[in-house]
């Protein structure tokens, strides 16, 4: 099978679809032999999308573990021009605001779509709304007369993003679509699909890599010793960390000896993340870690020190983080909202809290951190949905048989 994958971004780009779709192509190639091309950008992350000033990977092909890779230039000034227009059009629900919407978050690439349409792949899948690639990605594949296969990744929950009519118009015109959980797939199926084409997968990990890691020893690793580690580790922004940082002071009340382990990508709300904690009192600060920038064998001990992991986001198509934190046997905490009440059996494997009260949140870390058995018995059950519904093979597996009959749909339509 030939694959083409077209993406915002890929490996070293940190990121949950991002560490997705590098899984899914390395083991397509190691597996099965199938021949897996990634088309994606050259930026860091989606902030490069808008933002002309942000560092940029080189354009151009390479080769990485099997995978052939190409990275396109992206032109973030045209993006960045119209950001402001769109901010007025959406306030005012100026007709075609949610095209302006698109252009303004990008990426706007040249030639992709000619590229797609030329390079001769079997089938053609794009991740993650709303972004532009998205739609590059279904046009050519229709010019070119092969399959398109979506992963929308979609946070209904995120209006600004996701509410938008022409989202749901080029799902109607894909052959299948893969959600993350059964609360995307509902979603879609109400507004625009076909039942028979949507499957639900979800992501995977890899749980040998967290398996043999003292706690004590990823602890002293990282100047953790001394007290329980509240840990996030996932993309530094706003609407997934804020929740957290404001729920951490009635936490340390109770627990003066608490640790806030905070790992990511470094991004531009990173320095709004330092400005806010360097005005935390001293006690505060010096129980604050900020790790930015590290690598994917870093990951497993980032987790293995935590003793609780909170993963406050707004919202979420799914939330790989969660699966990373299980891997390790961690009881973790997530928002009764969107996508991740279908990951997290609340009071089984995790617990919820309400999204936008940080009290419900400290008081879900203090109930954790105050009952070491019941943080256990939430992080084995954890552990063990994981390895039955979780691995890389059989996410994997389920990727290529949606892949396959996208294929077979295409040939038996165009048979005579």
């Amino acid at each position: 099978m030939k694959v083409l994958h077209v993406l915002q971004g890929y490996y070293p780009t940190i990121g949950g679809t991002e560490w997705l779709f590098q899984r899914i192509s390395e083991e397509l190639v190691s597996r099965y032999g199938d021949e897996v091309t990634v088309f994606t950008t050259n930026c860091y992350n989606v902030e490069g999308f808008f933002t002309p000033a942000l560092k940029r990977f080189p354009t151009g092909w390479q080769e990485i573990n099997g995978v052939k890779v190409r990275r396109f230039p992206v032109l973030s000034r045209v993006s960045r021009s119209l950001w402001k227009l769109q901010q007025l059009a959406y306030l005012y629900h100026m007709p075609g605001n949610q095209y302006l919407r698109a252009w303004a978050h990008g990426p706007v690439v040249p030639g992709l779509k000619r590229a797609i349409k030329d390079y001769p792949a079997d089938v053609i899948v794009a991740s993650s709304f709303p972004l532009l690639h998205m739609y590059t990605a279904l046009q050519a594949a229709r010019q070119s007369q092969r399959p398109c296969v979506y992963q929308g990744a979609l946070h209904p929950e995120d209006d600004w993003g996701f509410n938008r009519p022409m989202i749901y118009k080029a799902i109607r015109g894909v052959d299948r679509y893969i959600s993350n959980t059964e609360y995307e797939a509902n979603f879609i199926i109400s507004r625009c699909a076909d039942p028979e084409r949507v499957h639900v997968v979800g992501v995977g990990v890899s749980p040998e890599l967290f398996e043999g890691i003292d706690q004590n020893a990823a602890k002293t690793r990282y100047g953790l010793q001394g007290g329980p580690v509240i840990g996030f580790i996932g993309q530094v922004a706003a609407q997934k960390i804020s929740m957290l940082v404001d729920a951490m002071p009635d936490v340390w009340k109770r627990i003066p000896s608490a640790r806030l382990l905070i790992a990511g990508a470094r991004t531009t709300y990173a320095s709004e993340l330092d400005r806010i904690t360097k005005q935390w009192p001293a006690a505060f600060r010096k129980n604050t870690h900020l790790i930015y920038n590290f690598s994917e064998e870093e990951k497993p001990w980032l987790f293995n020190a935590c003793d609780v992991f909170a993963y406050p986001s707004a919202w979420e198509s799914f939330g790989i983080a969660f699966i990373e934190a299980w891997a390790a046997g961690k009881p973790v905490i997530g928002c009764r909202r969107g996508a991740v009440p279908w990951v997290i059996n609340a009071g089984v494997d995790g617990l919820l809290v309400d999204y936008g009260r940080p009290e419900t949140l400290s008081a879900a870390i203090l109930l954790l951190l105050e009952n070491p058995g019941l943080a256990a018995d939430l992080g084995k059950a954890g552990r063990q949905k994981t390895l039955a519904n979780y691995t890389w093979k059989v996410i994997v597996d389920h990727f290529r048989e949606v892949y396959q009959q996208a294929i077979e749909d295409q040939q038996h339509q165009q048979r005579p």
